[in-house]
């Protein structure tokens, strides 16, 4: 067979071989989220969600949790850290209205020191229920604690994690992508921040959400330094935290010394737009 003739037969064969090829999903992953955005975009009305049509029509949902789960190990892992960072904060805000809808509608025991409907209704909704995710077979508790918060040392993922409840920071109406999450952080922090379940100001003394109370270490090293008072780090991170991203109000009282911080009292009734 003359070499050209060759060059044409190998050329075929190795064009069919890839063709036949299946694409892996993980490899072609949607940076921006188009599926995740279109359940947002039809269930979210304001600060909740409509969990009892997303529960009738959930096939977007399914859709979105699918691309999630095709992502590999190795995949994530060349990925950039915004890349990264964002995947998990869709992740975990995706899988959470996956477990409402999953269990919807939530009635617990009358009984129950937690509101009827709230997600805590759920048994093992955080450190038991289990989600094929980045490669893992993760909780969500897993995801928040040992992905979250210790690998990537970004404190303001607190207003972007959102876990079903009043008192959560607002769900925000778009995904958080790589090229706009800085942005997107700042945004919802300070949304977070102006919202009366989240920080209120009464006289001398400051009322801040109880996340803040919960996680206050995880802002000692990005904001305690932004206060100079000899108050314990702890509390200065939560004043820079309010310096930086607060109502301007309260962001100027910070640096007074008889300001007192206290902590609101968390609601956990779940965030549907049929109420409380």
């Amino acid at each position: 067979m003359p070499r050209r003739q060759v060059i044409t037969v190998i050329a075929i064969v190795i064009g069919a071989a890839l063709s036949a090829t299946p694409v892996n999903p993980a490899q072609t992953f949607d940076h921006n989220y188009l599926a995740y955005a279109r359940v947002l975009s039809d269930f979210l009305v304001g600060h909740r969600v409509d969990y009892k049509r997303l529960a009738k029509n959930r096939g977007g949902l399914d859709d979105a949790s699918e691309e999630l789960s095709a992502v590999s190990a190795v995949a994530l892992n060349g990925w950039t850290r915004e890349q990264r960072l964002a995947y998990w904060i869709n992740a975990y805000n995706l899988l959470t209205l996956r477990v409402i809808v999953d269990h919807y509608p939530i009635q617990g025991s009358w009984f129950s020191v937690y509101p009827r409907n709230s997600i805590r209704q759920i048994d093992g909704v955080w450190d038991e229920i289990t989600w094929q995710v980045g490669g893992r077979t993760l909780t969500l508790d897993e995801i928040e604690h040992r992905i979250l918060r210790p690998r990537f040392n970004e404190p303001l993922i607190h207003f972007a994690i959102n876990c079903a409840a009043v008192s959560c920071p607002p769900l925000r109406d778009e995904p958080y992508r790589a090229d706009t999450l800085v942005a997107q952080l700042a945004d919802s922090t300070r949304k977070a921040l102006a919202r009366e379940n989240w920080l209120q100001l009464d006289g001398n003394t400051l009322y801040l959400t109880a996340i803040l109370d919960w996680f206050s270490e995880d802002f000692v090293s990005s904001f305690a330094d932004e206060i100079d008072t000899e108050r314990p780090e702890g509390t200065r991170a939560l004043l820079g935290l309010v310096a930086a991203y607060g109502p301007p109000e309260a962001a100027s009282l910070t640096r007074v010394r008889t300001l007192k911080i206290r902590f609101l009292k968390y609601d956990w009734s779940l965030n549907d737009v049929c109420g409380n």
